[in-house]
């Protein structure tokens, strides 16, 4: 069968994407970066989970932001209150960052800063639990957010997010009580699009959870490190 003008436009943009989400993973691969994709339908968390981290693991990790949004930088205000460099991308009418994008950000990081002192570099894409999915950006892992208010048919409705998803966050889980929500169908529901990921329940308000995350970030970072390591040495 010959493939529609349009789905063969979607492979032509899915293929040119790839290959600059490729090269921005060597940039980072040659920094020693750690490259997170943080991806969410809008109101999930994205933000507040990122200030808890900057907060609690700017000690541990030299961080730096790119923070996608369609318009404003409302949210890199609020992330730029941490002390850690936030690099704004605006979207325009776009639904998501992609590897273009993200590879302004990555030069703007080049060029202010030194990018070999970073460990970690978090990226928020824009709120949507569609396109995010679908477009690379040189991440070494995505981390998705579903909030316990989105409800529990979430991840059959929308597969492609919790297929992709390295580590999914069911995030406001302090709501729980108010919304009728049934963590074992979230659970379940999850794991028959993605029977791999790492599910955390958090509360970014009363804490739950959040030690775990931090400890899933650090292992990430930690193993990438060493493969990062053992690929410069080959390289020689």
């Amino acid at each position: 069968m010959h493939q529609t003008f349009d789905a063969a436009l979607e492979i032509d943009l899915l293929h040119a994407n790839q290959e600059g989400a490729d090269h921005n993973r060597q940039h980072f691969d040659r920094w020693g970066i750690t490259c997170l994709n943080i991806m969410s339908s809008p109101g999930a968390g994205k933000t507040v989970l990122l200030e808890q981290t900057l907060k609690s693991l700017k000690t541990r990790f030299k961080m730096a932001v790119i923070e996608g949004d369609m318009t404003t930088e409302l949210d890199a205000d609020r992330l730029r209150k941490y002390d850690v460099p936030v690099i704004p991308i605006n979207t325009g009418r776009s639904c998501h960052l992609d590897s273009k994008m993200v590879a302004g950000g990555i030069h703007t990081l080049e060029h202010n800063y030194e990018p070999t002192d970073f460990d970690l570099v978090l990226v928020e894409n824009v709120g949507n639990l569609v396109c995010p999915a679908e477009f690379e950006v040189g991440e070494h892992a995505k981390v998705a957010l579903l909030s316990v208010t989105e409800g529990e048919d979430k991840p059959l409705k929308y597969p492609v997010m919790f297929q992709e998803a390295d580590c999914l966050l069911i995030t406001k889980t302090d709501l729980a009580p108010y919304v009728d929500i049934d963590f074992d169908r979230i659970t379940k529901n999850v794991r028959q699009m993605n029977s791999e990921v790492i599910i955390i329940f958090v509360s970014a308000k009363t804490g739950i959870g959040l030690e775990e995350w931090f400890d899933w970030v650090t292992n990430v970072v930690q193993e990438n490190q060493i493969q990062q390591t053992k690929q410069l040495a080959v390289q020689g």
